[in-house]
């Protein structure tokens, strides 16, 4: 599966997160090395958003938000190829860091690939968003600033 998405800045607070040395040691497994400490947030539409609905379907995500015909049109699509990988969530000090969902993926712009994975938050208020964690700083590293077209080819 292919998406294509326009690079757009998020809340800033996936550091936050994505620092924690549970989801950590998680991602080490997933990505093989620690993850870059923040998320590239890529907004799609059309059926590349249809086609992320079913896998936020697959994930078990509610995608209520999305519209009945989008919804109806990712009931039809075979995501069934595409593993999940289950990032469990955990509660620290009394705050509770919820779990995701990844798909392994390969980020691709101006000829250059970068291995990556595609984050499903359990909980979280996009739904045309999807968003990339990698070893590497993506933006750095593929020369990306907002408005940037890319493509994520999930495995």
């Amino acid at each position: 599966m292919r998406l294509t998405g326009t690079v757009s800045s998020g809340l800033g607070r996936a550091h936050i997160f994505m620092a924690q040395p549970h989801y950590q040691e998680q991602f080490k497994h997933l990505l093989g090395g620690t993850a870059w400490p923040g998320t590239l947030n890529l907004t799609i539409q059309g059926q590349d958003l249809i086609n992320y609905i079913a896998l936020r379907k697959k994930s078990g995500i509610d995608t209520l938000d999305a519209s009945d015909e989008d919804r109806s049109a990712a009931s039809s699509l075979d995501v069934s190829m595409y593993d999940a990988h289950r990032v469990r969530g955990f509660l620290r000090d009394g705050v509770s860091f919820g779990g995701a969902t990844a798909f392994l993926a390969v980020l691709e712009h101006d000829g250059d690939t970068v291995e990556c994975a595609m984050l499903i938050p359990d909980l979280t208020r996009h739904t045309d968003v999807v968003e990339v964690i990698a070893c590497a700083f993506l933006r750095e590293r593929l020369s990306l600033e907002d408005e940037h077209i890319i493509q994520i080819v999930v495995k």
